[in-house]
């Protein structure tokens, strides 16, 4: 099978929500000697575009794209096990740590735009769900990300995140880092209220913003 037709495979597979089809594909690749971040760019990634259109689109269901995403992040697993750290140092779009806000357990929309970034070319840490601002604060120190990434899916937990924004300022963390925000009830006013820099209300949204907040 030639590059092109394992490319259009993994994409398929990803499409048909078919997590088994998709890590055997990934591995003929790697077997064949491809290039892991062309089988990522070429195949993973436009896999998943044409899945979040459909989301879009209303003709899949946030099931279906958990499924997608699953299949995607175990086949990028995979893959960057292979990655050697030139190439990823050359693959590297910046990095993200991200996070549901304290108080808010939801995961979903989080890990979409967490595996999305990754396929990105993103390094990306995932803090999990209610992640208090202490964490954020020790984690930029520890980690000096170029992005904090948060979510929130309830109105009673968005005030979380000015609170995480505020206690960058207060440790004098706010100028070394761009902050983005998402989930259901955010909106734009909102995101420039707080002084945010980015807001993406969907996965696609967020890695434009985060690559626009890194170039």
């Amino acid at each position: 099978m030639s590059s092109e037709q394992l490319f259009e495979g993994i994409k398929n597979a990803i499409v048909d929500l078919d997590r088994e089809e998709c890590l055997k594909l990934a591995q003929e690749a790697l077997d064949a000697g491809i290039n892991p971040l062309e089988v990522i760019e070429n195949g993973l990634k436009k896999g998943i575009q044409i899945v979040g259109t459909k989301y879009d689109d209303g003709e899949l269901f946030i099931v279906d794209l958990m499924m997608a995403a699953s299949a995607m992040k175990a086949a990028v697993e995979l893959l960057e096990l292979h990655i050697s750290a030139e190439l990823k140092q050359q693959a590297r779009a910046g990095k993200i740590i991200i996070g549901t806000v304290e108080g808010d357990v939801h995961d979903i929309g989080k890990t979409i735009v967490s595996t999305l970034l990754a396929a990105n070319g993103f390094e990306v840490i995932d803090l999990g769900t209610e992640v208090p601002s202490s964490r954020f604060v020790e984690k930029v120190k520890e980690l000096k990300p170029d992005i904090v990434g948060m979510s929130a899916l309830l109105t009673t937990t968005m005030p979380q995140m000015q609170e995480v924004i505020e206690a960058l300022e207060k440790e004098d963390l706010r100028d070394s880092v761009k902050v983005m925000v998402g989930g259901a009830p955010v909106t734009q006013e909102f995101a420039e209220k707080i002084g945010a820099d980015g807001y993406a209300k969907d996965a696609e949204k967020a890695v434009k913003w985060a690559k626009a907040l890194t170039s």
